[in-house]
This record gives C-alpha cells, sequence and structure tokens, in this order.
C-alpha cells in the first residue's frame, strides 16, 4: 500500500506536467483549429532554454525560458501558422510536423543530441515524507507550483475579457471578428499562450526527465491522448484525464515496466469506448 501511495503521488506529478501541455494543446486546436504537432517541441524548447539560462545566470534566470519560447511561438504563428487557417487539418498536420523536425534539429545543432542534466535548486534537493508518501522537495514544489499555473489560467479565462474572447472564440470565430475585436491580434496570443504553457511544463520536467531532443516525441503523444481522454476544448477535462494518465502510467511503471506507454491508450480506448466525446467532451450546435 505504501509503494502504491508513493507511485500514485509521483503520477500526479506526471500528471500535472502532462496537463500543462494538453491544456496548451486544447486551447490552440479549439480556437485556431490547428492540429499542431509541434507543441510537443515547444515543450523541449522550454527545458533547453532553462539548462541554458541555469548554467549561465543560476536558477532564478530560468523564468524568462517560457516568455522566450511564447515570442518564439508568436512568431511562428505571424509567418507560418496564420498562412494555414480555414485550410485542411492534414495541411496543419503535415506543415507543424516538419516543424516540430526543423526545431529537434535546431536543438541537436545548438545542443547536441546527448542528454543534458538539470539539477533542481538546492533548495528543493531534500526530501518530504507525508505519512506512507515520500517524496522529494521538488516533486511536491512541481505540484504546488503546477496547480498555481492551473488555477491562474482557470481564473483568466473565466474573469478577464481577454479570456471570455478566448472561450467565445473558440464556438465562433467569426462572431468574435464581426463584433469588432482584432481576431488576428487574438488568435496570435491563443498560440503564444499554447508554447508558452508547454514551455512552463518543459522547464519543471526538466529536472525530473534528462533534457534531451527526444523528450518533444515523450510529451506530444501522451498530450494528444489527455486531449482525446478529456473531451476537445475541455479545461476541467484535461485536468481530470491528465491526472488520471500520470497516475496510470506511475503504476504500471510500478508493476509492469514493459506496459507503462501501451497504459496509457488503454485508458483512451476504454473511455473513448463508454463516451466517444471524451469524460467532459460537449457537443456545440453550430448555427447556420
Amino acid at each position: 500500500m505504501e509503494i502504491i501511495l508513493s507511485q500514485a503521488a509521483n503520477g500526479l506529478v506526471l500528471g500535472f506536467i502532462y496537463v500543462l501541455i494538453a491544456v496548451g494543446l486544447s486551447v490552440t486546436f479549439g480556437m485556431l483549429g490547428i492540429v499542431n504537432f509541434a507543441h510537443g517541441a515547444f515543450f523541449a524548447l522550454g527545458a533547453y532554454f532553462a539548462y541554458e539560462l541555469k548554467m549561465r545566470f543560476g536558477w532564478p534566470a530560468v523564468i524568462i525560458a517560457p516568455p522566450l519560447v511564447a515570442l518564439i511561438g508568436i512568431v511562428v504563428e505571424m509567418t507560418l501558422i496564420r498562412r494555414l487557417y480555414g485550410k485542411e487539418p492534414l495541411i496543419s498536420l503535415v506543415i507543424t510536423f516538419a516543424l516540430a523536425l526543423l526545431i529537434e534539429a535546431i536543438i541537436r545543432f545548438v545542443w547536441g543530441a546527448d542528454g543534458k542534466p538539470l539539477a533542481p535548486p538546492e533548495f528543493l534537493s531534500g526530501f518530504v515524507e507525508l505519512g506512507p508518501i515520500f517524496m522529494t522537495q521538488y516533486r511536491v514544489a512541481v505540484l504546488g507550483f503546477t496547480a498555481f499555473v492551473l488555477l491562474a489560467l482557470w481564473a483568466f479565462m473565466n474573469f478577464t475579457p481577454y479570456g471570455r474572447i478566448l472561450k467565445a472564440g473558440s464556438r465562433d470565430p467569426e462572431m468574435v471578428d464581426m463584433l469588432g475585436i482584432n481576431l488576428p491580434f487574438v488568435l496570435t496570443g491563443v498560440f503564444g499562450l499554447g508554447c508558452g504553457l508547454a514551455a512552463i511544463a518543459g522547464v519543471l520536467a526538466g529536472p525530473l526527465w534528462t533534457v534531451s531532443p527526444s523528450m518533444a516525441a515523450n510529451a506530444i503523444m501522451p498530450a494528444f491522448v489527455i486531449v482525446a481522454i478529456g473531451g476537445l476544448g475541455s479545461f476541467a477535462g484535461a485536468m481530470v484525464a491528465g491526472l488520471a494518465v500520470g497516475i496510470v502510467m506511475s503504476l504500471t511503471i510500478q508493476f509492469w515496466p514493459q506496459a507503462a506507454t501501451a497504459s496509457m491508450y488503454a485508458l483512451m480506448l476504454l473511455v473513448l469506448l463508454l463516451r466517444p466525446r471524451g469524460l467532459l467532451g460537449t457537443r456545440w450546435e453550430r448555427f447556420e
């Protein structure tokens, strides 16, 4: 039982990181209609920027990494992604897949193909024992910080004018445009927000994983699985699905390591068989 509780707690950490990635992916697809296969590459960029900033200036400078990645995302949206709006989803999938390969090639050219160690801050290097649960201080900090980021994002989406515009635009972008709102500016901000969330997840995952080019591939598929399980466009669904995937994978790693990756696909299959729209997905009406 102690092993199960400890693995479940570690699964929460993994799940929260997946939630950050999946929420950014879900927001981007819901608003822009773009299947962004390069989302995992922005996750890896966040980890590499954190590594570089930490090596040069120390841990306090790492806070700059997510805004830098968000800025790169804004430039990418303005120069490339904007041309894909209204096109076939397959086109956006192919283009963003090529973008992911390009970013990974740049990462390999700049930092090399070998893994880079990123140790957690010294003040978070100890351990915490909560009854039968034994965790590192860094994992506890990741739990707390990720929960804060998700709560802030929820408050932003529900209680600010820009957040309400994003929610309305995900359902009917044409109506938002007709109301006189600068839709291209909104879309650019959405893509930058999604990239920034992926970068935050990359920064947090760096000390838990080895910072390597393969981080992109290891992040993008769980993100798609979580979006499918939770329901497209559902913030709460992404939360529930991300935590479920993290816990299931952690428990599988403990008792059946060979099936760790397959476990999340099995969970997705089970959920979609019972509820094709996902756990909290809804069917939206279209008005002609």
